[in-house]
């Protein structure tokens, strides 16, 4: 989806040389905190920040007197400069300035300043020195000091646990309006964003991760903003609607990610990397409430034209056969066909200890009420399944407890391949695999 944009092109020279970093405000309706703000930042710049910088306004089609303030500032402060747009949108605010900045690195921080300045130098430094591709600030690392109330505070860990486990995130905090980025590597992803608002951050930094780029992550001190204009409830409509388009779009292959790896340098990511205990849980629960909802779906159609243990056997063999598959996959990622028969045999096994608690609870559900009505044969089946599906948990562990590591396999070879031929990965070889890999909890 293509998205216009008027941005003036005087609006966008530069007076003073190129800049190292561009700080971007995106603003709407902001004309009684904007004066404040960009003072404040503007000497906080040009006192102790080690990097020529720059302060860019993008109004985001205010109503109010905000474009004439930012007018009045970039006149009266050197560095600063206004950029206007016809249409409201962070996202498309910071894709008009980022894609035609002229700065090393890029960045934005909301008008509130709501995050401690003396965090920007720890943001854009891995980015200056090439260490790292983005940085963003979270609020959610234990280090981080936050004050803000619990229902922000729940609203916001519950985004990204969703995150986690739908789009397989690993960075920690989507939304914290605190990020930065390479303005070469800005250039190359802004293009597959599709959205000009809220989920505009999110979409970047999964797109980000799965083109292999590596995000900085530092902790901040955040003051919630209590004048806050966000809509919570439009905003998480939104955002949940933007998951489910992106996630159809990495899952049919739809974006250009192996290109834009090659485009930015970066290697393909090695497949296969085991989640920890806490990734494994939420995904299997994922998959196991879509499996339950699916296994009570047939069992009623089933179970209309056919007895209730049969029709019990058909919805529980069909829902194991593809709930197997799917934690296969997506709770312990292993990829290919190899074990494939394997893993399917010992699901099943696994799937018999179901079979049986299930229709043992049945068995003794008719025993002493032979005319149990159908929805308390679901009841019953509900909890037998809770039940079984610990126990399937815990067996599928086990089944996947010995599969080889694709990423340890991977790193290993290269590593022996750039060694003398025909010889054994020495202990440094399997360190630095499992570095690759990620089982000794290094940085990504």
């Amino acid at each position: 989806m293509t998205e216009t944009v008027t941005v003036a092109a005087a609006e966008l020279a530069e007076t003073e040389g190129t800049p190292v970093l561009d700080v971007v405000i995106p603003v709407y309706n902001e004309e009684a905190d904007l004066g404040v703000c960009v003072r404040r930042l503007h000497a906080y710049l040009r006192k102790g920040f080690p990097f020529p910088a720059r302060i860019t306004v993008a109004d985001n089609a205010s109503t109010d007197a905000t474009l004439e303030v930012a007018k009045l500032l970039a006149g009266e402060l050197d560095g600063v400069r206004v950029v206007h747009l016809d249409k409201k949108g962070r996202g498309r605010a910071l894709r008009a300035v980022w894609e035609r900045s002229d700065a090393q690195v890029v960045a934005y921080m909301d008008v509130d300043l709501s995050t401690d300045l003396n965090a920007l130098l720890p943001l854009v430094a891995p980015l200056i020195t090439g260490h790292s591709d983005l940085a963003i600030g979270t609020r959610l690392s234990s280090s981080s000091r936050v004050v803000r109330g619990p229902k922000r505070e729940f609203i916001s860990r519950c985004y990204n646990l969703i995150l986690k486990a739908s789009l397989q995130a690993h960075f920690s905090d989507a939304q914290c309006g605190f990020k930065a980025m390479r303005s070469e590597v800005a250039r190359q992803l802004l293009p597959l964003v599709r959205d000009g608002e809220w989920f505009f951050d999110t979409e970047l930094l999964v797109l980000a991760e799965r083109a292999g780029l590596r995000i900085h992550e530092v902790p901040v001190d955040w003051i919630d903003d209590p004048d806050s204009r966000v809509d919570i409830i439009d905003t998480a409509r939104k955002d949940l609607l933007g998951i489910g388009r992106l996630g159809r779009a990495l899952a049919t292959g739809a974006l250009p990610l192996e290109e834009l790896r090659r485009a930015i340098g970066r290697e393909p990511l090695v497949p296969g990397v085991p989640l920890g205990m806490v990734g494994q849980v939420v995904r299997f629960a994922i998959v196991g409430v879509l499996s339950t909802l699916a296994y009570l779906l047939l069992y009623v159609v089933l179970q209309s034209f056919t007895n209730p243990q049969v029709a019990n056997f058909l919805a529980l063999l069909v829902t194991a056969v593809a709930n197997t598959a799917a934690n296969r996959a997506f709770t312990f990622g292993v990829r290919g066909s190899t074990g494939a028969v394997s893993h399917q045999f010992q699901g099943l096994v696994i799937f018999g200890i179901g079979l049986v608690l299930t229709s043992g609870s049945l068995f003794t559900l008719h025993h002493w009420a032979p005319d149990a009505p159908v929805h308390l044969e679901l009841f019953v089946l509900v909890l037998a399944n809770l039940l079984a599906t610990v126990l399937r948990f815990v067996g599928l562990r086990w089944v996947f407890r010995n599969t080889p590591n694709p990423a340890r396999r991977t790193a290993v070879s290269v590593q022996g391949e750039s060694g003398s031929m025909g010889t054994e990965p020495t202990a440094a070889d399997v360190a630095l695999a499992d570095r690759v890999s990620g089982t000794d909890g290094g940085l990504r």
